[in-house]
């Protein structure tokens, strides 16, 4: 045994005066190391020990899955699930739920994961889905296990540990360590299982998911599988609630008032007091106001709420053209200790609705130029990683969007980031509606988590409820579910999106009257019987085009990009906004879609296996309305022609020759011989009717007399070479990021081939990883996950993601009688985000 510390100073007097014998004084020194030696360890351990305890961890859990399709009616294709009587008996899971199972001939892969998205086309599965073989005919295909090993170090004995799942579609049963934590039936809402009592502390630990997509939820393309992220929460017993902060804000006289709302939890098992903490930091991390603390007497296993008012003088209001963030980090303490610490990102601003001006941000008036939109892209299906959230809200920006509908979903958290950073109001809307528990359950999780975000202007909770919108039993149901919202958020408004019944049912209820489609009822009646209530045009246009074409193809799938296509319920982009920018009343509309979606392949069927809704294409490249947007939803200039000047064979041959524009009088050209000069009549384009000759269509805009911009499209020469052109040079080396990049083939003068389809070949150095690829056409057949892809009227897209080795990444991409390409994206050195080893 090691000697005391007064044993430790008594040997070294002793050795001093005494002399003792050499050896004695060796076993006596070796006896100070090893004292010292635990000692240092105990320290350490101590130290370690409160650390654990005393600091929040939210730890990314998205690496080192394993995945492995199963079977939805075969259950010993689906590795034993339901073929015994303890399959829900505490730790006696079977099969891949139980943690001895051997998965290591599973595949590896990294969340977001899309399963369905890697599937082939199948003609005879649902067209709604994209003709994805998945659903109650393909149980072989509708049925993913994912595991995950990880450890937990001993620590953490004595803390609160979660899982948090964003999302998984779909009904999903969650296991650790071979006890069922839960089932989990929505596909969009966020959920977490506290698994604190199942740890093994100081070992491994294993946690099974059963995904089961056999049931669709909506008539679009959903994917499957664990798509959005994984986290592993750590935190005191005494800490803030799961999704446990609210900020609200008045503005008024160039100071704000900031109610800080925090829920506390006690978990410790005994009475404890604590103190609460507000801080509030600016975008630079600057400290800008500060509350006074709050104490909480909790029992044991007790959840409380404490309020704290704190005053920000001259705020920088959030805005869509100045989309300011601040930060409250909430800090717990018990005894003087600090046991929690909570950071909520918010936004300052005020929101109003005016039955008869329409909307107003921070008293100034918005109109609502937005699109509603799926959440699949190009490549990826609905697998997205968070780079590309902010690159499809960059692109609707640009076309001068300025609100997003997340349909008929709750969106991905990464969504509202996007939105609160870059400038995007969100009417944020629910997948179902009903008064279930369930149901109020899932709708509760989706304010609590989304409640903070500045970019959240309106609640939806519905879309489309045909047999009930205009019932009392659809009044009943939509009054329960928005109680549930105004208790846990009162500072917004409600909606739900009615294609008919206006003035009836849900109508009674809403705050804000939500309209989809100008043809299903008469707005001016609606406003002058119902003065007092504010209409928002919650879903318009469902106008059809295909980028690049410019007729109607039944047999390919393709639909003419002229502003000219829209289905009975639709109207083209011109018509609906025309009417609508003549209501000042309404506030404004949600476009049908700003991107293409697989699925809906609206008016077609087979081979056509997405839609053509889109202003976008499913790649994010603009379709020619993209710029009608642009013209009458900005004050950039713009001045756009269309179609191509590529045709062979049609010399002689009138074409249409379409300018979208906001000038006040375009001059088009040919070859340069003057078409003739008009007149733009505001929220129109212009036409001239030319004869084909091939050379350069040039447009000149003229304000006031005076010559301003200049547009023109060329007839090219054959492909002659690939040009890549990454959207991001530099991304970082955590292993998340990506970059978009654009393939274009192009003549001998570097100019775009519109009507280009080669096959591209793509090779990426090693630090790198071709994450999926894309070209727009709406009836490809090609496979997402490949490292080659057609272009589509001249364009593909590949998407490059990194990994966790800095340097350059280079791209190579090569085809048949074409020049090749190389691009450099460099991958700088980053910190990763905190994970699970």
């Amino acid at each position: 045994m090691p000697t005391t510390p007064h044993d430790i100073f008594s040997c070294v007097s002793n050795r001093e005066s005494n002399r003792k014998s050499k050896l004695e004084s060796k076993l006596k020194t070796k006896n100070i190391i090893q004292w010292l030696t635990i000692a240092v360890c105990l320290l350490s351990a101590i130290f370690a020990q409160c650390q654990s305890t005393s600091v929040r961890e939210r730890l990314l859990m998205d690496s080192g899955w394993r995945f492995h399709l199963g079977h939805a009616s075969d259950p010993k294709l689906d590795f034993d699930f339901g073929a015994g009587s303890d399959l829900t008996k505490a730790g006696r899971a079977r099969g891949a739920a139980a943690p001895k199972f051997d998965d290591s001939a599973w595949r590896t892969v990294d969340l977001p994961h899309d399963w369905v998205v890697e599937l082939p086309f199948d003609q005879n599965s649902d067209k709604n889905h994209g003709f994805k073989p998945v659903g109650r005919a393909f149980p072989e295909n509708s049925i993913g296990w994912y595991r995950r090993a990880f450890d937990v170090p001993k620590t953490d004995e004595g803390r609160r540990l979660w899982l948090e799942f964003d999302g998984v579609f779909r009904d999903c049963r969650v296991w650790i360590n071979g006890h069922l934590l839960g089932t989990n039936t929505s596909g969009y809402t966020s959920f977490w299982y506290d698994v604190t009592d199942y740890l093994n502390y100081g070992g491994s630990n294993v946690v099974s998911v059963r995904v089961d997509a056999t049931q669709f939820e909506g008539w679009f393309y959903e994917g499957a599988g664990i798509y959005r992220h994984v986290w592993l929460v750590k935190t005191s017993p005494v800490h803030v609630a799961h999704w446990g902060t609210f900020v609200t804000s008045e503005v008024k006289e160039g100071q704000a008032a900031v109610t800080a709302r925090t829920r506390v939890v006690n978990e410790s098992g005994k009475d404890t007091v604590c103190t609460v903490l507000s801080t509030i930091q600016d975008e630079n991390g600057k400290v800008v106001a500060s509350g006074e603390p709050s104490e909480i007497t909790l029992r044991a296993g007790e959840e409380r709420e404490s309020a704290q008012q704190i005053v920000v003088h001259d705020p920088k209001l959030w805005s869509l053209e100045e989309p300011h963030l601040y930060r409250l980090l909430t800090t717990v303490k018990q005894n003087n200790d600090e046991v929690d610490k909570y950071e909520t990102s918010f936004g300052i601003r005020t929101i109003s609705f005016d039955p008869d001006k329409g909307f107003f941000l921070n008293g100034k008036h918005v109109e609502i130029k937005g699109t509603s939109n799926h959440q699949d892209h190009a490549g990826l299906g609905s697998a997205l990683p968070n780079r590309v959230q902010y690159f499809r809200i960059e692109k609707l920006k640009e076309m001068g969007g300025n609100a997003y509908r997340s349909s008929h979903n709750d969106p991905t958290p990464e969504l509202l980031e996007a939105c609160d950073r870059l400038g995007m109001l969100v009417l944020d809307e629910h997948r179902l509606m009903g008064s279930s528990p369930e149901i109020l359950d899932e709708l509760r999780r989706l304010i609590l988590r989304d409640r903070n975000h500045p970019s959240v202007f309106m609640w939806s909770l519905g879309n489309e409820e045909g047999g009930i919108q205009g019932t009392d039993v659809g009044a009943r149901i939509a009054r329960t579910m928005k109680n549930v919202v105004k208790d846990l958020d009162p500072t917004r408004p409600v909606t739900v999106a009615m294609n008919g019944a206006w003035g009836k049912g849900f109508s009674s209820v809403v705050d804000v009257q939500g309209c989809n489609y100008k043809h299903a009822g008469d707005y001016d009646a609606f406003h002058k019987t119902f003065p007092d209530q504010p209409i928002i045009g919650t879903e318009e246009a469902s106008t059809l085009s295909t980028r690049g074409i410019y007729a109607n193809d039944k047999t390919a799938g393709y639909m003419s990009a002229y502003d000219l296509n829209a289905p009975r319920w639709g109207a083209t982009a011109e018509d609906w906004w025309t009417f609508y920018s003549a209501r000042p009343f309404i506030e404004g509309a949600f476009v049908w879609t700003g991107f293409d979606y697989r699925g809906e392949p609206t008016p077609y069927a087979w081979p056509c296996i997405s839609s053509h809704f889109g202003i976008l294409d499913t790649c994010g490249f603009p379709k020619d309305d993209f710029y009608y947007y642009q013209a009458w939803w900005t004050e950039k200039p713009t001045l756009h022609i269309l179609p191509h000047w590529n045709w062979s064979g049609k010399e002689g041959q009138e074409i249409e020759v379409w300018c979208q524009s906001n000038c006040e009088q375009i001059e088009l050209f040919l070859n340069g011989k003057s078409l003739g000069k008009q007149t733009m009549t505001p929220n129109s384009h212009l036409v001239w009717k030319v004869k084909y000759s091939p050379g350069t269509l040039l447009a000149k805009c003229f304000k006031n007399g005076k010559q301003t911009i200049t547009e023109k499209v060329e007839t090219t020469g054959e492909p002659a070479a690939i040009k890549l052109t990454p959207d991001r040079s530099t991304i970082d080396a955590d292993g998340e990021d990506v970059s978009m990049v654009t393939v274009s083939i192009v003549d001998a003068k570097g100019r775009l081939v519109p009507v280009a389809d080669n096959e591209v070949s793509f090779e990426v150095s090693p630090n790198a990883r071709i994450l999926g690829v894309g070209n727009g056409n709406p009836s490809s057949h090609e496979p997402d996950k490949a490292s080659q892809r057609k272009a589509f009227n001249g364009l593909a897209q590949i998407i490059v993601q990194s990994t966790r080795q800095a340097g350059a990444i280079t791209l190579r991409a090569t085809a048949p009688s074409l020049e090749p390409a190389e691009a450099t994206i460099e991958s700088k050195t980053a910190t990763p985000r905190p994970s699970v080893p």
